[in-house]
């Protein structure tokens, strides 16, 4: 039986403080005067804006807590600092980490060209001086109004995207499917971020024929999400019309060189398991190099040294055969394995997994793929370096 794991980063938030489909604009005045609270809510107002006042620091990170804004006109300097303008910095800070497409202007009465850098620098997106010019203002307001939106609704439109790019990824891995008598067969695999670039499949050819192969697309998103799935198609439609590996490389490469963009390629590994024959069938288009080990420990490389899908569109794949034997383990990977460093920056590398392999040999699939993930994670204290898959099988 085949058994997988799949697993991904977190999926991103839709824009909560997405603006308003309507003219209405929030705007939070963050003012300790109450001539000056006063005398922008007049003009605010008066000119169609919804306005909240707020008279300290932390009143200005409760109220943005607790619902979103358009804009926020905040003064620089409070009661326990009135000119050096350092309490308006620090809280030009904290709304940038609250929400850094807020449309954030500030004000003072201290202007100096060094406070107007540091505004801009700690997120500012506006420097108005007090006394403040009416028409300057609103002319301000609304300028940086629109660029928020405009910011927010790009953010949304590519949150949208990646969430989709998820969903089609996910629907690419297989759920528990046999893989044949005499073979068992588990996976695992970890996104680094929400869309990853690693692909994986075990599709059932007969009752002692299975195909496994494993890929890793350059890239992230939607393209390489969309690039996955036209990989996908491609195997599963040829595997059953084209028995040999290098055949359906052959195939899948022109399929995937007809549909990638420039720049776009696949690294991607092909086999056959017969269990009848007792051989293993490959290609090998530019993946690491899988490795089958022998029931006494060693350890043979499966590669062709050709290129990866998508690179040469007539190019000519090779293919290797091998001898299957009782107490075989196959082991597939992408670099998510290999190369996730320590704190020191040294890499599990393929030399450990070779060893670890070669020692634990006897052990099952499960338990051998369970094996080098905690390996893995224990070596880079769980910081994933990028996307990680694991492909474990077994003859029995």
């Amino acid at each position: 039986m085949m058994i997988g794991e799949t697993g991904s980063g977190s999926i991103p938030q839709l824009e909560k403080r997405a603006a308003d489909s309507g003219d209405r604009r929030r705007v939070l005045i963050a003012e300790d005067q109450d001539d000056v609270l006063a005398a922008l809510g007049l003009l605010l107002k008066g000119n169609g804006y919804e306005v909240s006042f707020v008279k300290s620091p932390r009143e200005a990170v409760e109220a943005l807590s607790q619902k979103p804004f358009d804009a926020v006109l905040l003064d620089l300097n409070y009661s326990r600092d009135t000119t050096s303008g350092n309490e308006g910095l620090a809280l030009l800070s904290q709304v940038q980490a609250l929400d850094n497409t807020v449309a954030t202007v500030v004000m003072t009465a201290w202007a100096t060209i060094e406070l107007a850098v540091n505004a801009m620098s700690h997120g500012a997106c506006g420097f108005v001086q007090k006394p403040w010019d009416n028409a300057q203002l609103l002319e301000v307001l609304s300028q940086q109004i629109k660029r928020s939106r405009e910011l927010r609704e790009k953010r949304l439109r590519e949150q949208m995207e990646q969430l989709e790019a998820v969903q089609v990824q996910r629907a690419l891995f297989p759920g528990p499917i046999a893989a044949g008598d005499g073979l068992s067969i588990v996976a695992s695999t970890q996104a680094a971020r929400a869309v990853g670039g690693d692909y994986y499949d075990v599709i059932r050819m007969s009752q002692h024929r299975s195909a496994i192969c494993i890929a890793d697309v350059m890239g992230k998103g939607m393209g390489a999400a969309l690039l996955m799935s036209n990989l996908q198609a491609a195997v599963h439609t040829l595997a059953s019309e084209v028995p040999e590996p290098r055949d359906l490389c052959n195939r899948v490469n022109q399929v995937i060189s007809a549909n990638s963009v420039s720049g776009k390629f696949i690294s991607f590994f092909y086999c056959v398991l017969d269990l009848k024959e007792r051989r293993i069938s490959y290609s090998n288009a530019g993946h690491y190099w899988p490795i089958l080990a022998r029931s006494d420990g060693q350890c043979r490389r499966l590669a062709t040294e050709d290129v990866v899908l998508g690179a040469l569109r007539q190019w000519n794949y090779h293919q290797q055969e091998e001898e299957l034997r009782s107490g075989d383990r196959l082991v597939l990977f992408t670099d998510g394995i290999t190369e996730c460093a320590d704190d020191q920056g040294v890499e599990f590398g393929e030399d450990k997994l070779l060893g670890l392999i070669s020692e634990n040999v006897s052990l099952s699939a499960d338990q051998l793929k369970n094996l080098i993930l905690q390996s893995a994670h224990s070596h880079s204290s769980g910081v994933p370096c990028d996307d990680a898959t694991l492909i474990v099988a077994a003859v029995d």
